[in-house]
């Protein structure tokens, strides 16, 4: 083991999948890139325990996570599970935010890649120039920036901000998603870096945007809204995680330990 023992046979059944689900994103965010050395931090809420958090030990990278390195934390920030790390406090403020005012956010994501911090960074934020765009756009919400999240007074602006989107673009700084698990926060955040990477792409080609009509936009808005949601044909993450830990097991089981 890289950072603690074996603790699968000292939980809840309930526990012990969302420390592996939850490190399964962390090895996906870094499969795919997403990551910034030790910076940002994903979150699952304990299932069985509503005032617990899952969040990563601070000083491992996110290929080094596994489902037993996971720190748990309540919403005061004690440390609650055995470990030789702590935690990131600007990601304590940041992740504790939602899962204190949100009881249905069983997970939070948060990344600085460089398309979803170069999109986060201009002023008029994601456009709706791309069928990528407007998947999100229709859960999308900003939070101007406050400097490095330690205030805990930040925490009450981050959920107001927040609403009841899905993704939240933190302005100069990256992205967040919130969702019901872990599967559908890591899609909506695919979704979100994918629209960011689709529009730095246009923008740096330097030709004239072939816009999308108003009414197109709002009839693709609302499209996606009813086919994202639980009774739509493609809920977020319903069938995209299932594959995506195909894709990790086939390259790499050691999260599960």
């Amino acid at each position: 083991m890289t950072a603690a023992q074996d603790l699968s046979g000292t939980m809840s059944e309930a526990e012990w999948q969302a420390r592996v689900d939850l490190a399964a994103a962390y090895r996906l965010v870094d499969m795919f890139g997403w990551t910034d050395l030790l910076g940002t931090h994903l979150s699952a809420r304990v299932p069985d325990a509503q005032d617990q958090f899952l969040i990563n030990p601070y000083g491992l990278l996110f290929e080094e996570i596994t489902a037993s390195s996971l720190v748990k934390v309540d919403e005061e920030g004690h440390i609650l599970s055995p470990t030789q790390y702590i935690i990131n406090p600007a990601g304590f403020v940041i992740h504790s935010a939602v899962h204190m005012a949100l009881p249905e956010a069983m997970c939070v994501m948060h990344t600085h890649t460089p398309a979803g911090t170069g999109v986060a960074t201009q002023k008029q934020g994601l456009l709706p120039l791309t069928q990528h765009a407007l998947t999100v756009i229709a859960g999308t919400a900003y939070h101007d920036y406050e400097g490095i999240a330690t205030d805990l007074g930040e925490r009450e602006r981050l959920v107001r901000d927040l609403g009841d989107n899905n993704l939240l673009i933190l302005r100069n700084h990256g992205l967040l998603t919130v969702g019901g698990s872990v599967g559908e926060a890591f899609v909506w955040m695919y979704r979100a870096e994918r629209a960011c990477r689709m529009q730095l792409a246009f923008q740096q080609a330097g030709a004239e945007a072939m816009e999308i009509p108003e009414e197109v936009q709002r009839v693709t808005i609302e499209r996606n809204r009813e086919a994202n949601s639980k009774t739509g044909h493609r809920p977020i993450g319903v069938m995209e995680w299932p594959a995506l830990l195909r894709k990790l097991d086939r390259a790499d089981q050691s999260y599960k330990e």
